[in-house]
C-alpha cells in the first residue's frame, strides 16, 4: 500500500552544506588536511540527499529493497542519500490508440480505436505492481477494446435483435469500455478518467460490400415509406371523390385509378400524362 513520506527541508540542509564547504576550505587554508578530507565525503553525501518534487509529480523512496514511502507534495527536500528515488508523474495523460482490426460479435472484421484519459493514483502499485506501467496501460487498453468489440455487433443490419451496437451504442458502449479498462488497470494503481471509442469502421476488405448493403437497406426503407404514403393518398382521393359525389366509379374504374395513382406516386421518374379525348371508358 502507498504511504506518505515526510521529508526534511532542503533549504536547511543547503545551509548545512554551505557551512561544511566553508569548513573544508578553511581547514585546507590552515593546514588541517585530515579534518578537511573527512568532511569531503560528508559534503558529497549530504548533496546527494537533495531532491526536487515538481507540481503533480511524486517521488517513490526505496532503501535497500524496502519501500519507505512516497513524497507527493511539491517542493525542495532532503532525504536519506542512500534512498533509491523514482519519479512518477501524477498528471493526467492521453492515450490515443492506433486503429486495430478486430472481429465484432457476428464475426465481421472492423477497424476500431479508442482514446483514454488516465493518471497514476497509487504510486506503490505503479512502481511495484507491474513492469513499466505506461506500457501496461497501452496493452491492457487494447485488450479491453478487443473484448468489447466481441460483445457487440457493428450495427443491427445482420443482428436485428441487437438493442446496443458499436456504432449506435453511444454512452452505454463507452461506459462498458471504461469499466473494463478500469478493472484491468487497477492492479497498476491507474485511475481511468475517461475512455471512449474515437474511430470505428468496417475493415477495408468488406467495407464496399457493407456500404452497398447499407444503401440497399436504406432504399428498401425509403420505398416502404413511399408506398405507405401512396396508399394513404389513394385512399383519401377515393374517399373524397365518393363523399363529394364528383364522379361515380365502378370497381373496375376504381382499380384503374388506383393503379395509375400508385404508378405516379411510387415511380422513380416523373409520369408522362396521356390526354384521353374520348369517353371515360376509351
Amino acid at each position: 500500500m502507498e504511504k506518505q513520506y515526510s521529508p526534511l527541508s532542503g533549504y536547511f540542509f543547503l545551509f548545512v552544506e554551505i557551512i561544511i564547504l566553508a569548513l573544508i576550505i578553511l581547514g585546507f587554508m590552515r593546514g588541517l588536511v585530515v579534518p578537511s578530507v573527512i568532511l569531503i565525503p560528508v559534503f558529497i553525501l549530504t548533496a546527494v540527499g537533495f531532491t526536487v518534487v515538481d507540481p503533480n509529480q511524486s517521488c517513490v523512496l526505496v532503501l535497500f529493497g524496502a519501500y519507505k514511502g512516497t513524497i507527493k507534495t511539491n517542493g525542495f527536500y532532503w532525504v536519506n542519500p542512500f534512498f533509491n528515488r523514482k519519479k512518477i508523474s501524477l498528471r493526467a495523460r492521453n492515450f490515443d490508440s492506433e486503429t486495430i482490426k478486430v472481429n465484432d460479435k457476428i464475426g465481421n472484421p472492423i477497424m476500431i480505436g479508442l482514446v483514454l484519459v488516465w493518471k497514476v493514483e497509487d504510486t506503490y502499485k505503479a512502481a511495484f505492481g507491474v513492469d513499466e506501467y505506461e506500457h501496461f496501460v497501452v496493452v491492457q487498453s487494447e485488450a479491453a477494446l478487443r473484448k468489447l468489440a466481441g460483445l457487440y455487433a457493428y450495427d443491427n443490419i445482420e443482428d436485428e435483435n441487437a438493442k446496443i451496437t458499436l456504432r449506435d451504442g453511444g454512452e452505454e458502449v463507452n461506459d462498458e469500455l471504461e469499466k473494463e479498462i478500469r478493472e484491468r488497470l487497477e492492479i497498476a494503481g491507474i485511475h481511468v478518467i475517461e475512455a471512449r471509442i474515437n474511430y470505428i469502421a468496417y475493415a477495408q476488405e468488406i467495407a464496399q460490400a457493407m456500404l452497398k448493403r447499407q444503401q440497399a437497406t436504406a432504399i428498401v426503407a425509403a420505398r416502404y415509406k413511399i408506398v405507405e404514403g401512396a396508399v394513404s393518398m389513394v385512399e383519401m382521393a377515393l374517399d373524397e371523390l365518393s363523399e363529394k359525389d364528383i364522379v361515380d366509379l365502378d370497381e373496375e374504374k376504381k382499380a384503374t385509378m388506383v393503379s395509375n395513382l400508385m404508378v405516379v406516386l411510387c415511380g422513380d421518374k416523373e409520369a408522362t400524362p396521356v390526354v384521353n379525348t374520348g369517353s371515360l371508358y376509351q
